[in-house]
């Protein structure tokens, strides 16, 4: 499907001073949301396509950009409708309006070609942005990404919850009239109350309360695009067929104990041009395990010419 693509308009924000090679600015797209960038470090570009969807873009940069930045002219962007970005008027969050703000953000920048770098729901995206702009990507950078929702909300979180809640907590897991959103609430919030819901993403609770922490370094962080994400059915869609059809470089890294995508979600991956790194770590990389991750990223990029 070919996009038909329209000006986008950039205007440097009161976010902060600009320092060398880092900017902060806003990209104004051309349905009127104001999107939070920042342009950091050196070498290629490579957009960072941050999961949740209510994660945003500050995760990756205060963990483990620090590395990214050596290596890569980073674009951290905050998705319309989170973190520092304002959502639309008229509640638009499909697919196709989240690749036009790719491509806005990408001529903006003046940047004809770049990678990405997907984080959990952020592989939904970049399968999106693969298959709706293909000319615009060189490679994709996946970290324990999920290509299928429904997969790994079945094979990954609902399945470990199964284990962790006790025999008399998990029946509604087999009630076949709720459904698969429903039954991850109210796992959810059966794991919350045990304090057991740290063990979906981390290695240890102190993790978890980290990455809660930082939330509240970004004030009036927007989660308009969670609140409304699932009501879109392309979201649901299962990618990992059309993986067989993607020819650029691809790093599918997974983790071994991520139970938020699934530890076998990776078998039905089919990318031509692939590095599939088995990783001992949840799902959260750039915070646990980052020597493995950093090594995973660095092959990827001297094995197809990008460093």
């Amino acid at each position: 499907m070919r996009l038909v693509l329209l000006s986008a308009f950039i205007v440097l924000s009161g976010f902060g001073p600009l320092r060398g090679k880092e900017k902060e600015l806003v990209v104004t797209t051309t349905d009127s949301v104001r999107l939070y960038v920042k342009v950091k470090g050196e070498g290629p570009y490579l957009l960072y396509l941050h999961g949740g969807p209510r994660a945003g873009s500050y995760w990756l940069e205060k963990f483990s950009g620090d590395f990214f930045e050596r290596h890569f002219t980073m674009v951290y962007l905050d998705q319309r409708g989170t973190g520092r970005s304002t959502g639309p008027s008229n509640g638009d969050y499909s697919m196709k309006r989240m690749v036009e703000d790719f491509e806005q953000v990408r001529k903006a920048l003046h940047v004809d070609r770049w990678l990405t770098l997907g984080h959990s729901f952020g592989g939904i995206l970049q399968m999106g942005y693969a298959d709706l702009a293909p000319g615009a990507v060189d490679g994709m950078l996946m970290l324990n990404c999920t290509l299928s929702l429904d997969d790994s909300f079945e094979n990954g979180w609902l399945k470990k919850a199964g284990k962790l809640l006790g025999k008399n907590e998990r029946a509604f897991l087999k009630n076949d009239s709720l459904s698969c959103l429903e039954k991850l609430g109210i796992a959810a919030g059966k794991l919350e109350g045990k304090n057991l819901r740290w063990k979906i993403f981390y290695a240890s609770p102190e993790s978890d309360a980290e990455i809660n922490r930082s939330y509240g370094e970004i004030p009036d962080f927007n989660t308009d695009f969670a609140n409304r994400s699932f009501s879109f059915p392309e979201y649901f869609r299962d990618y990992r067929p059309f993986s067989a059809e993607i020819n650029i470089p691809v790093l599918f890294f997974y983790g071994r104990n991520d139970w938020a995508v699934g530890p076998k979600h990776y078998r039905n991956v089919r990318f031509p041009n692939m590095i599939l790194w088995k990783s001992d770590v949840g799902h959260m990389p750039f915070l646990e395990n980052r020597e493995d991750m950093q090594k995973a990223v660095l092959a990827f990029g001297k094995r197809n010419g990008f460093l």
